[in-house]
């Protein structure tokens, strides 16, 4: 099948890229590596700033600390630690802006005990593209909440990655194209020329 040509209206639109910071790039990722999707994203970023759209970076405080979540679960139970210096900073690949709106997360969603709605609605914003890492916990999190709030979502499957190829393979396969389009990051920049 193929895909609708894609676009955009940079007035209502908004990129909203998910836990791009040191702690979380660090990580080895797949099936792009954290570069690519750094590089995706800045890429990203610097159309939707030239564009007067807002770029919204959201970022996850540390879930080992004093207030993170302690489920009991088959993969373990998390131990509080300290955070590890510069982990929860916005990767510098990103270029970040007086303009960009950050935004601080608890849980996977950035929708969830956040002002990530109150953002977007200020703004008039009724589609937003998605991409960050981890594919299927705070990207697809995201999705389901933005989904659940009517929003309109295009995931850009370069700009993203996850712990297991597997998982950002099914989450890209299975759930997206349920909420949103998937597309590529030139795909994106060509909808908003």
């Amino acid at each position: 099948m193929n895909a609708p040509e894609l676009k955009l209206d940079a007035a209502k639109t908004a990129l909203v890229l998910i836990d791009l910071q040191a702690g979380i790039a660090a990580l080895p990722v797949q099936p792009h590596d954290a570069a690519s999707v750094l590089a995706n994203a800045r890429a990203l970023a610097d159309r939707f700033r030239a564009l007067g759209a807002p770029v919204v970076l959201v970022k996850v405080a540390f879930p080992n600390g004093p207030g993170g979540l302690r489920p009991i679960t088959d993969a373990g139970q998390a131990q509080e630690a300290p955070e590890p210096a510069g982990w929860s900073e916005l990767c510098a690949e990103l270029g970040v802006q007086a303009s960009d709106i950050v935004v601080t997360k608890r849980q996977w969603g950035a929708f969830y005990n956040t002002d990530l709605d109150s953002h977007l609605r200020r703004r008039g914003i009724g589609t937003i593209v998605l991409g960050g890492i981890a594919t299927a916990i705070g990207v697809d999190s995201t999705a389901r909440g933005a989904h659940e709030r009517g929003y309109q979502q295009v995931f850009v499957e370069d700009a993203m990655s996850d712990l297991n190829a597997d998982t950002h393979e099914s989450t890209c396969r299975y759930i997206f194209p349920r909420i949103g389009r998937i597309r590529s990051t030139q795909q994106v920049l060509a909808a908003l020329a």
